[in-house]
Protein backbone atom coordinates (compact mmCIF):
# COMPACT_ATOMS: atom_id res chain seq x y z
CA UNK A 1 0.00 0.00 0.00
CA UNK A 2 1.30 3.27 -1.14
CA UNK A 3 1.82 6.03 1.49
CA UNK A 4 2.53 10.07 0.66
CA UNK A 5 2.27 12.18 3.03
CA UNK A 6 4.45 15.57 3.17
CA UNK A 7 7.32 15.73 5.09
CA UNK A 8 8.11 17.99 8.31
CA UNK A 9 11.59 18.66 9.62
CA UNK A 10 10.18 19.90 12.77
CA UNK A 11 7.58 16.71 13.80
CA UNK A 12 10.38 14.53 15.82
CA UNK A 13 10.54 17.66 18.13
CA UNK A 14 7.62 17.47 19.37
CA UNK A 15 7.46 13.87 19.87
CA UNK A 16 11.37 13.58 21.46
CA UNK A 17 12.52 16.24 24.13
CA UNK A 18 15.98 15.87 24.49
CA UNK A 19 16.14 19.34 26.02
CA UNK A 20 13.47 18.55 28.94
CA UNK A 21 16.21 19.17 31.49
CA UNK A 22 17.02 22.79 29.71
CA UNK A 23 13.43 23.71 30.19
CA UNK A 24 13.99 22.68 33.61
CA UNK A 25 16.82 25.33 34.00
CA UNK A 26 14.90 28.08 32.38
CA UNK A 27 12.18 27.97 34.41
CA UNK A 28 13.16 29.60 37.03
CA UNK A 29 14.65 32.50 34.99
CA UNK A 30 10.37 33.05 33.31
CA UNK A 31 11.85 31.55 29.92
CA UNK A 32 10.88 28.44 27.95
CA UNK A 33 12.40 27.23 24.65
CA UNK A 34 11.33 28.65 21.83
CA UNK A 35 9.91 25.24 20.15
CA UNK A 36 7.78 23.90 23.05
CA UNK A 37 4.03 25.59 22.84
CA UNK A 38 4.24 25.11 18.74
CA UNK A 39 1.27 23.53 17.47
CA UNK A 40 1.43 21.44 14.05
CA UNK A 41 -0.95 21.44 10.93
CA UNK A 42 -3.30 18.96 11.05
CA UNK A 43 -2.47 15.58 9.91
CA UNK A 44 -4.81 12.99 8.81
CA UNK A 45 -4.12 9.74 10.84
CA UNK A 46 -5.57 6.61 9.25
CA UNK A 47 -6.32 2.91 10.17
CA UNK A 48 -6.97 0.33 6.80
CA UNK A 49 -8.38 -3.01 7.72
CA UNK A 50 -9.58 -5.63 5.07
CA UNK A 51 -12.22 -8.80 5.05
CA UNK A 52 -12.94 -11.01 1.98
CA UNK A 53 -15.54 -8.46 1.27
CA UNK A 54 -14.43 -4.96 1.68
CA UNK A 55 -11.98 -2.35 3.02
CA UNK A 56 -12.87 -0.44 5.78
CA UNK A 57 -10.86 2.92 6.91
CA UNK A 58 -10.80 5.21 10.05
CA UNK A 59 -9.33 8.64 9.39
CA UNK A 60 -9.12 10.68 12.59
CA UNK A 61 -9.85 14.60 10.83
CA UNK A 62 -10.80 16.59 14.52
CA UNK A 63 -11.99 19.84 14.13
CA UNK A 64 -13.33 19.46 10.56
CA UNK A 65 -17.18 20.07 9.33
CA UNK A 66 -18.29 17.23 7.40
CA UNK A 67 -19.06 19.29 4.55
CA UNK A 68 -15.39 20.40 4.00
CA UNK A 69 -14.27 16.66 3.38
CA UNK A 70 -14.06 15.41 -0.05
CA UNK A 71 -13.53 11.48 -0.56
CA UNK A 72 -13.14 10.30 -3.89
CA UNK A 73 -11.93 6.53 -5.36
CA UNK A 74 -10.70 5.75 -8.42
CA UNK A 75 -10.49 2.22 -8.80
CA UNK A 76 -7.94 0.95 -6.04
CA UNK A 77 -6.94 4.92 -5.61
CA UNK A 78 -8.62 6.03 -2.20
CA UNK A 79 -8.17 9.79 -2.00
CA UNK A 80 -9.09 12.02 1.50
CA UNK A 81 -8.73 15.68 1.74
CA UNK A 82 -10.27 18.21 3.69
CA UNK A 83 -10.22 21.95 4.74
CA UNK A 84 -9.14 22.41 7.86
CA UNK A 85 -9.29 25.44 10.20
CA UNK A 86 -7.95 26.34 13.59
CA UNK A 87 -8.34 29.13 15.47
CA UNK A 88 -7.20 29.43 18.99
CA UNK A 89 -6.97 32.48 21.25
CA UNK A 90 -5.46 33.69 24.83
CA UNK A 91 -7.10 36.30 26.76
CA UNK A 92 -6.31 38.19 30.12
CA UNK A 93 -9.23 39.85 30.92
CA UNK A 94 -10.98 41.49 27.93
CA UNK A 95 -7.40 42.15 26.93
CA UNK A 96 -6.27 39.26 24.21
CA UNK A 97 -2.92 38.53 24.48
CA UNK A 98 -2.52 36.08 21.45
CA UNK A 99 -4.61 34.44 18.93
CA UNK A 100 -3.42 32.46 15.88
CA UNK A 101 -5.42 30.56 13.13
CA UNK A 102 -4.56 27.83 11.10
CA UNK A 103 -6.20 28.14 7.28
CA UNK A 104 -5.16 24.64 4.94
CA UNK A 105 -5.87 21.60 3.12
CA UNK A 106 -5.32 18.32 4.02
CA UNK A 107 -4.95 15.00 2.51
CA UNK A 108 -3.97 11.76 1.77
CA UNK A 109 -3.95 9.20 -0.30
CA UNK A 110 -3.27 5.48 -1.04
CA UNK A 111 -3.84 2.16 -2.85
CA UNK A 112 -6.15 -0.67 -2.20
CA UNK A 113 -5.40 -4.20 -3.04
CA UNK A 114 -8.53 -4.27 -4.87
CA UNK A 115 -10.83 -1.89 -7.08
CA UNK A 116 -13.50 -0.89 -4.70
CA UNK A 117 -17.21 -1.07 -5.84
CA UNK A 118 -18.54 2.41 -5.83
CA UNK A 119 -22.05 1.58 -5.88
CA UNK A 120 -22.17 -0.06 -2.56
CA UNK A 121 -19.75 2.28 -0.89
CA UNK A 122 -20.29 4.00 2.20
CA UNK A 123 -18.78 7.18 4.14
CA UNK A 124 -19.56 8.43 7.42
CA UNK A 125 -18.18 11.10 9.83
CA UNK A 126 -18.93 11.40 13.76
CA UNK A 127 -16.69 12.85 16.06
CA UNK A 128 -13.90 13.53 14.12
CA UNK A 129 -13.07 10.36 12.55
CA UNK A 130 -14.54 9.76 9.42
CA UNK A 131 -15.53 5.65 8.50
CA UNK A 132 -15.46 4.83 5.03
CA UNK A 133 -16.87 1.02 3.86
CA UNK A 134 -15.38 0.22 0.65
CA UNK A 135 -16.84 -3.51 -0.56
CA UNK A 136 -14.24 -4.95 -3.17
CA UNK A 137 -15.58 -5.09 -6.59
CA UNK A 138 -16.58 -8.85 -7.99
CA UNK A 139 -14.57 -10.55 -10.27
CA UNK A 140 -11.36 -8.17 -9.46
CA UNK A 141 -9.40 -10.29 -7.42
CA UNK A 142 -5.52 -10.12 -7.48
CA UNK A 143 -3.97 -12.73 -8.57
CA UNK A 144 -0.82 -14.44 -7.86
CA UNK A 145 1.86 -15.66 -10.08
CA UNK A 146 3.87 -18.54 -9.27
CA UNK A 147 7.81 -17.47 -9.65
CA UNK A 148 9.86 -20.15 -11.77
Amino acid sequence: MANITRWNPFRELTRFDPFADVEEFFKDFGMRPAWRGLEMEPQIKMDVSEDDKSYTVKAEIPGVKKEDINVSVDGNLVSISAEARQEKEEKEGKRVVRRERYYGAVSRSFTLGQDVDMGKAEAKYEDGVLMLTLPKKPGAEAKKLTVR
